[in-house]
């Protein structure tokens, strides 16, 4: 009894290896990597605008209230083209707080923050001169984006995958064989993430006198993608 279970262990053995032995890829291969990218200008520019009351001519007694300043922020967006959802009140928390504040205080400047959704910084710099330089806090970029940002993704990674192909069948046909069909794709990814584009002097305060002559000079630079895909082809 034991000698057959002795034989037929030796037997199940020998076919597991058999079979590992079939299982052994023995074709000939090429890993190559392939990197694709571009550059575009963000065409979704989300900027924060922060608007407070002030005293005219240091008189207590006269106010331009914040009703006043969000007046003329509307009406600008409005002449500038851009539609009124793109514009939202940032903080409501915090404007809740300062109409409390405000029934308590009567000499207390209210303040109040927006987002602004635009797609040319110019037409940003047209909404600014429609409303009063002392009224106008700070404004800053809080983000950006692209459009199509998907659709250029995909087209990145078709153009890595081409450029692994390219390489491949050059490097292979060098040493007289051909290329294949591919074995295996690995998508990389970005690399790195988009590139932040840069800007300079986009903080404004209400000391500044805001008119045509002191809109903010901006150096808005192209965002760069980047996508990498490693690849494996079988060589003929």
């Amino acid at each position: 009894m034991k000698r057959l279970f002795a034989i037929a262990l030796l037997a199940l053995t020998t076919a597991t290896s058999s079979l590992h032995a079939q299982q052994v890829d023995l074709r000939k291969k090429i890993s190559v990597s392939g990197t694709a990218e571009t550059e575009v200008t963000p065409d979704i520019i989300y900027i924060n605008i922060s608007l407070k009351e002030y005293l005219k001519d240091g008189n207590s007694k006269k106010k331009v209230d914040i009703t006043t300043l969000e007046t003329q922020l509307f009406n600008a967006v409005q002449k500038a083209g851009i539609p009124k959802e793109n514009l939202t009140i940032n903080n409501l928390s915090s404007w809740n707080y300062v109409t409390d504040k405000k029934k308590k205080d009567p000499d207390f400047l209210a303040s109040k923050q927006y987002r602004l959704k635009v797609a040319d910084l110019n037409k940003f710099n047209l909404i600014l001169e429609g409303i009063d330089a002392k009224g106008i806090a700070s404004t800053n970029i809080d983000g950006y984006d692209y459009s199509k940002i998907e659709t250029l993704k995909k087209e990145l990674k078709i153009k890595a995958l081409l450029a692994a192909k390219e390489k491949a069948t050059y490097m292979v046909e060098a040493l007289g064989d051909k290329l294949g069909s591919v074995l295996d794709i690995q998508d990389i990814g970005d690399n790195g993430g988009m590139m932040v584009p840069q800007y300079r002097n986009y903080a404004m305060k209400a000391e500044m006198a805001m008119d045509a002559a002191s809109a903010p000079e901006i150096d808005f630079k192209k965002i760069k993608l980047s996508f990498t895909v490693n690849t494996v082809f079988e060589i003929k």
